[in-house]
């Protein structure tokens, strides 16, 4: 070999062996859950689901090198509505010797921490999950559940208030619709403390996990101009069926999620979801690569977004401000 082409396949040598060491295990096979509380498990399943943030989880595996049918398979589970079913559900899992299981919102990472305290998790948190005691803190989490929370304070509870004053001026009475334990938490100790200082008054309309009827009940009894709905899990996956309630009670509503506006919603604010489904996928790569959770930091969202469907706004006979409508991030006409 010449001396010039035996220093660039020298050269080369160099640069791959160390891009060799960075790939997966020949024929290694990882073996990823994802657990949901109400979807049907027809809309996560498959190489490419209908629901959009398995789509985005997968795909974000997708360019970190994990295939299904080759080396990864893709467990999609779903307790369907029947929260009780969640336990039996993340012990199957357990059995079937999973690498890691992806666990969205508060009440399938609190369900783990009963089941298992090895198999590695990726939460998707809606509250603090350091005052869930699911992590001993964000720096250090300590145990086996790692992964990215969707609030970055209670600050933000109160910021939707604000901005719902600031798109209805003459808004007098809101209500909150959350559990006992939303009302009471950091989060929405904000949006009270927000009410306060901005002379509203803030009512509370308690349900459960599984029912409404009298939350609703209660909403229809007080006739509030409108209508702050709590972060949490049964909310969101309620989300359809509470904008059905406000749309008919013609109440303007704020929200945590877009999810929320794309189905008739008035307005949210709050991360990007799509965007948390694909940094759960950098740390489930982590974990599979061999980090421990209990060392990985859980991360927060940096990016939050203002969404407002006008469409929703004319038919309830509502203008939002233009000075509001600008600082949009989308807007739905």
């Amino acid at each position: 070999m010449k001396p010039v082409a035996l220093i660039l396949a020298l050269a080369l040598g160099l640069l791959i062996v160390p891009l060799a060491a960075q790939a997966q295990p020949a024929g290694k096979v990882y073996r990823v859950a994802l657990v949901y509380t109400t979807a049907p498990v027809s809309e996560m399943a498959g190489p490419d689901p209908v629901h959009p943030f398995p789509r985005a989880f997968l795909r974000a595996l997708g360019t970190l090198g994990y295939v299904q049918g080759q080396n990864l398979v893709y467990m999609p589970r779903s307790a369907e509505g029947k929260l009780e079913r969640l336990g039996e559900i993340l012990k199957e899992l357990v059995s079937l010797k999973v690498d890691v299981i992806v666990a969205p919102g508060d009440e399938i990472p609190r369900r783990a921490k009963e089941v298992t305290t090895t198999v590695p998790f990726v939460m998707m948190s809606f509250s603090d999950p350091v005052e869930l005691d699911l992590v001993a803190s964000l720096a250090r989490p300590g145990g086996n559940i790692t992964g990215v929370t969707r609030s970055a304070s209670p600050e933000i509870e109160g910021k939707r208030v604000e901005l719902l004053k600031e798109a209805l001026p003459k808004i007098r009475r809101v209500t909150y619709l959350g559990r006992k334990r939303d009302w009471e938490s950091p989060f929405g100790q904000s949006a009270q403390t927000a009410a306060r200082v901005l002379g509203v008054t803030l009512l509370h309309a308690e349900h459960t996990p599984t029912d409404y009827s009298h939350a609703f009940a209660s909403i229809v009894r007080e006739r509030p101009d409108a209508l702050l709905v709590a972060q949490n899990t049964p909310n969101f996956a309620q989300r359809r069926r509470i904008v059905d309630f406000a749309t008919k009670n013609r109440l303007p509503s704020m929200y945590h999620t877009q999810e929320f506006v794309d189905a008739g919603g008035l307005m949210s604010y709050g991360a990007d979801l799509a965007d948390l489904y694909r940094r759960a996928a950098v740390y489930v790569d982590k974990v599979l690569r061999g980090a421990r959770p209990a060392d990985l930091p859980v991360e927060q969202p940096t990016k939050f977004g203002l969404v407002i469907n006008l469409k929703t706004a004319k038919a309830l006979g509502l203008t939002i401000p233009p000075s509001v409508v600008v600082r949009a991030d989308q807007v739905i006409e």
